[in-house]
């Protein structure tokens, strides 16, 4: 009995720490994907002088939501890392961002209002998961008793 417990608690230690070893992992290649992508960014104002306005904005606009998404992620990662579990509402907040980006980019195509309709209820179902998600969050019940 005593032996079995030696067993899985070794076999835990060495989970947890695998999993810090590869979500260190993670962390630089995100955090080298948001250089890339703050690069990619700085690289498109080149654009301005060159390019019509609108298309100009369209791009550095979804360039620098793409790299809030990013960070978003980095967010949760190191939420994991602290923590030991992932919030959803960093996940949630992931997701805004990402959805938003694509609803920037849909200023300038043309769209039937069926698609618009669907982004607009997929908006505000994640609007009302993170309140939901924030409101009987754990930390939250445990304060509360």
């Amino acid at each position: 009995m005593w032996r079995e417990e030696a067993i899985d608690l070794k076999i835990s230690r060495f989970f947890e720490s695998s999993a810090r070893v590869l979500l260190s992992l993670l962390i630089v290649a995100i955090l080298l994907a948001i250089l890339a992508g703050i690069g990619t960014t700085f690289y498109d104002l080149r654009l301005v002088l060159k390019g019509e306005v609108h298309t100009v904005f369209k791009t550095l606009l979804v360039d620098m939501l793409t790299v809030l998404a990013i960070v978003e992620v980095l967010r949760t990662a190191l939420a994991y890392f602290t923590e030991g579990r992932v919030k959803v509402t960093y996940i949630i907040d992931t997701v805004i961002v990402t959805v938003l980006t694509e609803v920037m980019a849909f200023w300038y195509r043309d769209m039937e209002w069926q698609e618009v309709a669907m982004v607009i209820l997929l908006v505000l179902s994640l609007a009302l998961i993170r309140i939901i998600a924030v409101r009987f969050s754990p930390r939250r019940l445990q304060n509360d008793f």
